[in-house]
């Protein structure tokens, strides 16, 4: 249990470190909702999201605040996951055999050497 709880983490590049942040993010974001009136969803779009450029612009003073929060290395993650995401999908269909015919592709040829007719080696026979 413990070790699939670490490659989980792992997987989804949170390190300790992130883990032991989790108050820090807490705080700033009582911070935020006291002084500006934000909710959580918008908080994590300042700090992690869409707004997080023109938020770090405006407010210089909360700087060093906001590198010590966690999960700064998800935000490009996030970011290239959504890309891909966005790609379309490739569905490769294989046409049916051109020349319309529905014999198989496989035919057995009988060996020429007639040392396998008999005994052990003698090829498969259809039933």
């Amino acid at each position: 249990m413990m070790l699939s709880i670490l490659l989980l983490l792992q997987s989804a590049h949170i390190t300790l470190a992130d883990l032991a942040g989790l108050d820090e993010l807490m705080e700033h974001s009582r911070y935020h909702q006291q002084e500006f009136g934000d909710n959580f969803l918008t908080f994590l779009s300042k700090h992690y999201g869409d707004q997080k450029a023109d938020h770090s612009q405006k407010h210089q003073e909360e700087k060093q605040q906001h590198e010590q929060l966690p999960f700064q290395q998800l935000a490009h993650l996030m970011g290239v996951n959504a890309f891909m995401l966005r790609q379309p999908v490739l569905e490769l269909v294989l046409p049916l055999d051109p020349s319309g015919d529905s014999r198989p592709d496989f035919y057995y040829f009988r060996p020429a050497y007639s040392g396998f007719q008999s005994g052990i080696f003698q090829p498969p026979r259809q039933a």
